[in-house]
């Protein structure tokens, strides 16, 4: 039945034994390319899904012709009706969802209950981009000369370039697109060769939609190599902004390549987020909040819990319940709705969390519980492990690193200065959270002097954000910031605009500069 099941999800988002890896948004414009094929493969047992045909040079070049020339029209289309678009693709969105979650989970690994998540994420960021169409407003300003206006207002910006990681290989594709779209943008999405066919679906999903409003050229999709295609993006001056989530060290080229253009660029980096536990937490809900953001996505979020820093006089009874609660872990097939934690993304992903685990032993560490690798019934060649409790100190090498495995560190503390200056004391600044009974340990960690994080919740977990507010990080997160609240700015140019009514020419700041 499972086999079936996937068979059948496949069909329906049109993803056949070989696809093409280009287009630019249309039911007809994918693109031939004679670039070397791409497998995927499934990380529940090793098996290959669907293979895609790599874009080549020549392929990227066309895709990026089209999509300046899309942009150049689309951008008179009025921003309500590029709302309405967008709300067609989310009503799409909404028909294969559950095609589109087994895919995900398929793909990625992660459990299809989180599978579909994601695609409600895409359908969330959606209608608030439709609200949005109505909304990308400006300022008025009183001028200093009289008999006259000054305002601002905000233009589309061009081609966004959006370059994403394997774990949300559709929701922040949905997070830059849609946003875009109603800005008036074009974009070029280059996703993970890791899950190329859940972008494959994507584009299959929204090409009715495409051809309905004309749209060609501005949802293009390119899958290739770093030189023919990762490189070129990066160096392309066509491209005014380029939104990049993934490591650090990829994030600091990205930045770098860009930036010697005077390019844009967003960027969603890595995450080292820590839960702070005082003594008068709830422990119930500190225990869940840690056990879904530590095992959830099998730690493969950037948003994950890597640290929990609990204060000395709860440390024991808090790992006391929180090794119990990772022992009723179901782990295994993530299609199968009684798991809760499915495989590593691949070999590599095991072998790095492997080496972590080593790495933090012989730095002082000791393993409190997992670690080890499992081989679950019927899908014998899948990366599978137990996720894993250490005790350890947060100046650790390891500890100051992003290992994207489930690997939860323990840290204790004494006073909450202490608490938050551990918590600060890592180069990471993406999301944190504490769990506290006390309004003067919550108000002190949201302060000036409290996390440095872009994302700071109190009683709730460091994974799972709202697309309603900005999402985003400081210091080698990156700085971007990406969904909900004001984040549309970046997807838009600012114009300031100066009117004279009047029959003087009156000059600012009071200068006089008279000719006859």
């Amino acid at each position: 039945m499972e086999k079936e099941i996937i068979s059948e999800s496949l069909k329906s988002l049109g993803i056949k034994e070989i696809n093409n890896g280009a287009t630019t948004g249309g039911s007809d414009a994918w693109i031939d390319s004679s670039g070397n094929e791409l497998v995927s493969y499934s990380p529940m047992d090793g098996t290959p899904i669907a293979r895609v045909a790599l874009a080549d040079r020549k392929a990227y070049d066309r895709v990026m012709a089209k999509a300046t020339r899309a942009f150049a029209s689309f951008r008179m289309m009025p921003a309500p009706k590029r709302g309405e678009m967008v709300r067609e693709i989310g009503n799409c969105l909404r028909e294969k969802k559950q095609a589109l979650g087994t895919l995900i989970a398929l793909e990625t690994g992660k459990i299809k209950a989180e599978g579909l998540g994601e695609v409600q994420e895409m359908i969330d960021i959606a209608d608030f981009a439709v609200g949005l169409s109505r909304q990308l407003y400006g300022l008025t300003m009183h001028s200093e000369r009289p008999l006259h206006r000054m305002y601002e207002q905000w233009h589309p910006l061009g081609v966004v370039g959006i370059i994403t990681a394997f774990n949300f290989p559709c929701a922040v594709w949905a997070w830059n697109a849609l946003i875009a779209a109603v800005c008036g943008d074009a974009c070029l999405f280059k996703p993970s060769s890791k899950t190329p066919l859940t972008a494959i679906a994507i584009q299959n999903i929204i090409a009715p939609v495409v051809d309905k409003f004309g749209a060609d050229g501005i949802f293009n999709l390119i899958i290739g190599s770093r030189k023919d295609v990762g490189e070129p993006m990066l160096n392309d001056t066509r491209i005014p902004l380029i939104s990049a989530t993934g490591s650090t060290a990829m994030g600091k080229h990205v930045g770098a390549v860009v930036g010697e253009r005077l390019g844009r660029t967003l960027l969603e980096l890595g995450g080292n987020n820590a839960i702070i536990v005082t003594e008068d937490a709830d422990m119930d809900m500190a225990v869940r909040a840690t056990l879904f953001g530590a095992v959830g996505t099998a730690g493969q979020r950037c948003t994950s819990t890597r640290r929990i820093i609990v204060q000395s006089s709860v440390r024991a009874l808090f790992v006391s319940r929180l090794v119990n609660a990772y022992k009723q872990v179901p782990i295994g097939n993530p299609l199968d709705e009684k798991t809760l934690m499915g495989p590593l993304i691949d070999a590599t992903a095991v072998a790095d969390m492997d080496q972590a685990l080593k790495a933090v032993c012989e730095q002082g560490g000791e393993i409190l519980y997992g670690g080890e690798h499992i081989v679950v019934e019927g899908l014998e060649n899948g990366f599978y492990v137990t996720p894993a409790i250490v005790a350890a100190q947060n100046h650790f090498s390891i500890v100051q690193q992003e290992t994207f495995a489930p690997i939860l560190y323990i840290i204790e503390y004494e006073s909450l200065d202490q608490a938050i200056e551990l918590h600060n004391a890592v180069p990471q600044g993406l999301s944190s959270a504490i769990f506290t009974g006390s309004m003067h340990s919550q108000e002190q960690f949201l302060s000036h002097k409290g996390s440095d994080c872009g994302i700071a919740n109190v009683n709730i977990g460091t994974s799972g954000a709202e697309i309603g507010g900005a999402f985003g990080g400081e210091k080698e997160t990156g700085g971007g910031r990406e969904s909900g609240s004001d984040a549309w700015k970046i997807y838009m140019r600012r114009q300031t605009n100066t009117i004279n009514f009047g029959r003087e020419l009156p000059l600012a700041q009071g200068i006089k500069f008279n000719i006859n």
